[in-house]
């Protein structure tokens, strides 16, 4: 194994994380527990992770041309992204060339792409997932329709947090979600995927850890998503030992499909002992249930996942340290899961600059409570600034304690937007 070094010098270990957000700012801090020089990317100044990195570049990630420049000027031993929204093009040319991206600039590609990911889960794994149709015109999503029936789902290839998706649930809501699809894609018009609706008891995310040693499976999370974006998570998420081994299989066949070394996050609908890996918004066994809120884009990421942020209450190496320890070689010879843990989200709503927190004291009153602020610099209309933690005796106990003290939490920002 290489000699780790110390930053700033000829010795250091340089590694550049695409994206600088709060997940970014986490695995910075493990990495500089390992003397690792580390330098953030992203598309505005002072982002989360920028602010606890040796330096930062602000910089159009899905602009080839700059993405290369900033990686040829710092030269780094690993390109880590930290986002999906990124040129992956440029990341297979600078792989080949000899450049280093993890896990791998092919996994970073695929789950950047529903259709890519889609393709090599069902296609090529036979993995079982919802019943689907890739349109790229307004005829072939027609006759997805056709075939699929309602209620459904539809939603650009690549988007993320939500854009662009819509339920469908008869013929009078086909012109808008079509319109609203391909308004919501990253790069503008283009393919869209339909999916089916699926039956479901709950859905987790299952961190799965290739390192030098094989292949780690953290205990499941459970999690509750709202817009698209993650509200609460919990671990461990009770499920039968045949649904558990099930998704451990699947997992580990679409991680070692994708290669290289990390944490990815993959993510399942369970029904009874049936495990599916789908992008759809699920059918709740509970036909109450408001489905138009149930749109999580469910899927597999090649990196730290926003609900595994419970992993920084729940276990005794965090999905951060994992990550940090498998893309720099480091064994991990065991894991071990602290009890009944939960995390909430804590948003803030407006326009505005330099927040500040306030009922920081209230929040962590209770023992074993937790929190983490991002340090975001700004808020424009819905963001995410802060997540709050909590260990109990029981799942139920500690969900109700983390969302207790993310209430106890109050955002004001305290300049206008620029």
């Amino acid at each position: 194994m290489r000699a780790f070094g110390t930053p700033l010098t000829a010795t250091a270990r340089r590694v550049l994380l695409l994206g600088a957000g709060e997940l970014g700012k986490e695995l910075v801090i493990e990495l500089q527990r390992y003397a690792c020089e580390v330098i953030a990317v992203d598309r505005y100044a002072h982002a989360p992770a920028m602010q606890v990195a040796h330096r930062s570049h602000v910089i159009d990630m899905l602009d080839g041309a700059a993405l290369r420049r900033v990686i040829e000027a710092e030269k780094p031993e690993l390109i880590v992204p930290e986002i999906e929204a990124i040129h992956t093009p440029t990341l297979l040319q600078l792989e080949a060339e000899g450049c280093t991206v993890i896990p791998t600039a092919r996994a970073a590609r695929l789950t950047m792409d529903r259709e890519g990911i889609r393709r090599l889960a069902a296609e090529e794994l036979k993995l079982p997932t919802s019943p689907y149709r890739f349109c790229g015109t307004r005829a072939e999503f027609d006759a997805a329709l056709a075939v699929l029936g309602y209620p459904c789902v539809v939603k650009p290839v690549m988007s993320s947090s939500g854009k662009g998706q819509s339920v469908l649930r008869g013929d009078a809501d086909r012109d808008h979600a079509w319109d609203y699809a391909q308004q919501g894609g990253r790069a503008g018009q283009g393919r869209v995927i339909v999916e089916g609706f699926v039956d479901f008891d709950f859905e987790i995310t299952l961190l799965t850890v290739r390192h030098a040693g094989g292949t780690l499976f953290c205990e499941p999370i459970g999690h509750r998503q709202e817009d698209g974006d993650y509200r609460e998570s919990w671990q461990p998420q009770g499920m039968s030992i045949e649904a558990l081994s099930a998704a451990h299989a699947q997992a580990g066949a679409i991680t070692t499909a994708l290669g290289g070394h990390g944490v990815f996050g993959v993510e399942f609908f369970v029904c009874g002992e049936d495990v599916i890996f789908s992008e759809v918004s699920p059918r709740p066994h509970d036909t109450g249930r408001d489905l138009s809120r149930k749109n999580a884009s469910l899927k597999v990421s090649p990196r730290p996942h926003d609900t595994g942020l419970v992993t920084l209450i729940s276990q005794d190496l965090s999905e951060f340290a994992l990550h940090a320890r498998a893309i720099l070689g480091l064994p991990i010879p065991i894991l071990h899961q602290l009890g009944p843990s939960a995390s909430c989200a804590v948003l803030a709503a407006g326009d505005g600059r330099a927040p500040r927190y306030l009922g920081v004291d209230a929040a962590l009153r209770e023992p074993d409570t937790q929190l983490r602020i991002f340090g975001k610099p700004e808020v424009k209309g819905r963001r995410r600034m802060a997540v709050t933690l909590a260990r109990a005796e029981d799942i139920d106990s500690a969900r109700a304690k983390a969302r207790a003290a993310a209430a106890a939490l109050r955002v004001e920002c305290t300049a206008p937007l620029a």
